[in-house]
């Protein structure tokens, strides 16, 4: 767990990158994007300017992620659960992430990012459906940073859907049980042909991984924020820390070092 400082400049901000940059760097980085309630709630404000406000940190990791040159970053946006919220909470959500992808997307695409999507989003209203293939359209020949946004997503639901799809490909002969393997499995995936994240952060001080890339993450680092940390907090300081954090670690995966 990390407590970020606040209140620096851009001379010690362009310090840290280098010093980020000038150690091995997650290739994947995972971000579970928690507190945004809590941190309107704690100001007397609706949960919903939470989530406005934690607009403004997804920008500054998007582009400090580029700005580092790591390849692959996954959010996770909306679970399954999410669906749990009250509805007005929901509707606001919806309507967020669609006046979110037609603000930014041009930038994005600008940027030689690529948007895609774990999840099962034919659930969401048809204008946010339709705003999310067309960023996906829009970058899908872009070879820069890879934001993938989990939405409508959940671990357990994706382990199930492969298994199914699996079972589905033997019974029609596309496969053999003996075919079955860690391989295989994941390549049935949202994240097929994605490497598994090297680094996962969570803000907001929760301990847990609330159903998110339970497959993907058996050897990755995770990294939790202080409880004062919530994701409308999390600014370029912040995730330039977790990352140091990360480059202390020593990612053994089984073996031994040394």
């Amino acid at each position: 767990m990390f407590r970020s400082k606040r209140n620096v400049n851009e001379s010690d901000l362009s310090a840290l990158i280098e010093q980020v940059k000038s150690k091995p760097l997650p290739q994947h980085v995972a971000i579970i994007m928690d507190g945004n309630g809590r941190w309107a709630t704690r100001r007397g404000l609706p949960r919903v300017a939470g989530h406005r406000q934690g607009v403004e940190a997804l920008r500054e990791v998007i582009r400090t992620s580029d700005e580092l040159g790591i390849k692959y970053l996954t959010l996770y946006a909306f679970s399954t659960e999410n669906w749990k919220r009250p509805a007005a909470e929901i509707d606001a959500l919806m309507s967020l992430l669609v006046e979110y992808l037609r603000k930014e997307i041009r930038e994005l695409n600008s940027n030689n990012v690529k948007i895609s999507v774990l999840g099962q989003v034919e659930a969401f209203p048809t204008v946010a459906q339709r705003e999310i293939a067309n960023a996906v359209e829009l970058t899908k020949n872009n070879t820069g940073l890879n934001v993938n946004i989990a939405l409508n997503y959940g671990g357990r639901a994706e382990i199930v859907r492969a298994a199914k799809a699996i079972a589905m490909d033997v019974l029609d002969k596309k496969i053999s049980i003996d075919d079955i393997d860690e391989r295989l499995f994941s390549n049935y995936l949202y994240t097929a042909n994605i490497p598994d994240p090297d680094l996962l952060i969570r803000t907001s001080g929760e301990f847990r991984l609330s159903n998110f890339l339970l497959y993907q993450i058996a050897y990755t680092e995770l990294v939790f924020t202080a409880p004062d940390v919530l994701w409308p907090d999390f600014d370029k300081k912040a995730y330039l820390e977790a990352i140091m954090e990360y480059q202390r670690r020593q990612r053994r995966y089984g073996g031994l070092n040394g």
